[in-house]
Parts: C-alpha cells; structure tokens; sequence
C-alpha cells in the first residue's frame, strides 16, 4: 500500500506528468503527453470538448490510472497513489456541497476527516469565510445561497485544509457571464493569496488567457502547446492554437524570403513582412495577424509597414469596440476589430487601407 501524503507537506506542489497516456478500448484519450506543473502556478488546461483535458485532471487527481507513463510529485512518484491519499482539493462544476450542512459545518468537513482539533477547525473556518466573503452566511444551508456564493463555498472548502494542489474542473461554467467574471477574479485573488498550485480545467479561452499563469492547449488527446498567456496567444505554435484562441486574420504567402532580421513573401501585389522565421524559409506559408492589430484607414498610412487593400463589407458593434468584415481584391475575408469611441464608422462597400506593424504578425506553414 502507497504511502499516504499527509495534508502540509509542502504549501504548494510541483509535478511533472511523463508520458502519460491513457486508452478506452481503441480510443486514445491521451498521446504520450509530457508536462512540468510549476510549483505555486495557475496552470489552466485549455481545450475543446474530447480532447483530453478533463482525462488528464482526473488522472492528476488520482480517479483514473494511466495506461502508461508515471506522474511524479516533488520528487516522488505518485501514479499508483490513491486519490484520497493526495490530499488534493477538487472543485467541481456542480459545486458537490452537502446539502444538510451548514456553510461552516461544509467548509468544516475536510478538516474533521483529518482529526484536526475544535480550535483548529473554528480558526480555520473562520479564516475561509472570511476570505471568501461569507461572513453573515455561517449557519445557511446550501440552498438558500445564490450560485455564486455556493462556489465560494466549494472554493473555501478545498483550501481549508491547505492543499499542495488544487484542481478545479470547470467550477464556474454554470454561472452567467457577470457571476463567472466575479468569480474568476475571486479565483485568481485566493491563488495569490494561498500560493497553492492550481490546475484550472476549462474550454473558454478568455477564461483562460485571464487567470492563468500558464496556459496548456490540448486536442485529441495531445498537448499542443504550453506558456504564458501572451506567449500562446501571440505566438502559438500552430494553426490550430492560433484560430481555437481567438479569431485570427490569415494571408497566403507565396515562397517566403529571408531579408536580414525579416521575413517576406507576396500576398496578391503586396510584400508582407514579418519578424524573422527561418523555420519557414523558402516555403509557402500564412501570414497571421489578430483583428486587433490591424487599423482602417481612408489612405494609405505610411507608419505600418504592411498595408493591403480591402472593400468593406460590413460591421457588427460591440459596444467598446466595432468590428469590421472586409475582403481583399482576390477575396480573402479579414476581420478588424477597432475602438469604437475613436473610430468613425466606416459605410459598408468602402474601399480602404488595412494595416499593421510587422511585429504583430506571425508565419504560419500552409495547410498545417
């Protein structure tokens, strides 16, 4: 029998995944998939549905065993650790508060497992009801709390024991948009203030690109990519990352050219330069530029390098900002999206100027 990991050992966990995978009869969940969880990150796993993300939280929370590759702890290896011997708080999506128990007695029940004593556990409690913004809510059950405050709840509770790791499995994509916007901020504040690792489960990429340290991309079953936010964002790694992260303007290049510390290639009778890629150096490839790195104008503007031209199709409004769906001379659709309070709106069937720095664009290869 394992070991067990007792509660304390360390305030926050450091792991590292090796090889993981895991199959369901033929199907492969997961492919080989190495990856360091830093000691005290918000790690959040970031994926469409299937692919793998919620396989790989459960197999870090000890509920499914992987079919191969081991998962290591400080040190030590914990693949065959059962789950309750972790010690891991778990947050889940349905929030699982007992229903007959207080807010206290809820928050209170990790901590009576653990035989902590009665002034521990009333210190304690009283510590996360106040953290989490509770205080006046002790003695209600569940049921007569607001979906929010119940999160608060399951939040309080997997830290008041004071976990190495934390893994929290979608909590908040039941709460409407203004609820989970509090909640996520409510999540990144206990992170700083705990300095727990977390390791954050979702599919909603603002979500992600808002709380995290580091995100983590998944698809059929393999990671993709992991980083910074910015990084991932701005430099992903491939197609598939840099369109599942947000909408994402792409130019066909023909064969790209290195010029110094750029690269080239034409797009319809334009040169469009990038920042250097000698990666895909004399090959066809994708110039990628985010709607919000591009601007309209009436005339050609001379400060960005990069210009092309486009008739304006159409704009959906969004409040602080518009966007603009355009489309080139050889019909390639674009999208810009611009602030709103200082752009003038631009008539549908417009001929304009888009353009932009050639740091904000990136290459991508061709059909990849």
């Amino acid at each position: 029998m394992p070991q067990s990991m007792q509660p304390g050992d360390a305030k926050a966990a450091e792991i590292k995944a090796i090889s993981i995978g895991k199959t369901f009869g033929a199907f492969h969940a997961l492919k080989d998939l190495s990856l360091d969880i830093k000691r005290g990150e918000f790690l959040t796993l970031l994926g469409p549905s299937g692919s793998g993300k919620t396989t790989f939280l459960m197999i870090l929370a000890g509920f499914l065993a992987p079919t191969s590759g081991k998962l290591v702890m400080d040190g030590k290896d914990i693949t065959n650790i059962p789950a309750e011997d972790r010690s891991y708080g778990m947050v889940f999506q349905g929030y699982a508060l007992f229903p007959h128990l207080t807010v206290e007695q809820n928050i209170a029940f990790p901590l009576k497992v653990r035989r902590q004593s009665a002034a521990d556990i009333k210190r304690r409690v009283g510590e996360m009801v106040e953290r989490v913004g509770l205080v006046g809510h002790e003695k209600k059950l569940p049921a007569k709390l607001s979906g929010g405050q119940q999160q608060r709840v399951a939040l309080a509770r997997a830290l008041a024991f004071e976990p190495s790791v934390l893994l929290l499995d979608e909590p908040f994509s039941a709460l409407d948009k203004n609820l989970r916007e509090m909640m996520q901020e409510e999540a990144k504040r206990l992170h700083q203030e705990t300095g727990t690792t977390f390791v954050f489960v979702t599919h909603d990429q603002s979500e992600a690109l808002a709380l995290s340290s580091r995100v983590a991309i998944f698809n059929h079953g393999e990671l993709l990519q992991a980083g910074k936010p910015q990084e991932v964002y701005e430099r992903p790694a491939n197609r598939f990352v840099a369109e599942f992260l947000g909408e994402i303007n792409l130019l066909p290049l023909d064969t790209v050219q290195l010029d110094g510390e750029r690269a080239a290639g034409r797009f319809e009778d334009q040169t469009i330069t990038v920042n250097k890629s000698s990666a895909l150096a004399g090959r066809a490839a994708l110039a990628a530029i985010r709607p919000e790195h591009m601007v309209i104008s009436v005339e050609h503007r001379k400060d960005n390098c990069n210009a092309i031209t486009c008739r304006v199709e159409g704009a959906t409004y969004f409040g602080a900002s518009t966007k603009y769906h355009l489309r080139t001379r050889t019909g390639t659709s674009l999208a810009v999206s611009m602030p709103t309070a200082t752009t003038s709106p631009i008539e549908p069937n417009t001929n304009v100027w888009v353009s932009w720095p050639e740091h904000q664009g990136f290459l991508l290869p061709n059909g990849s």
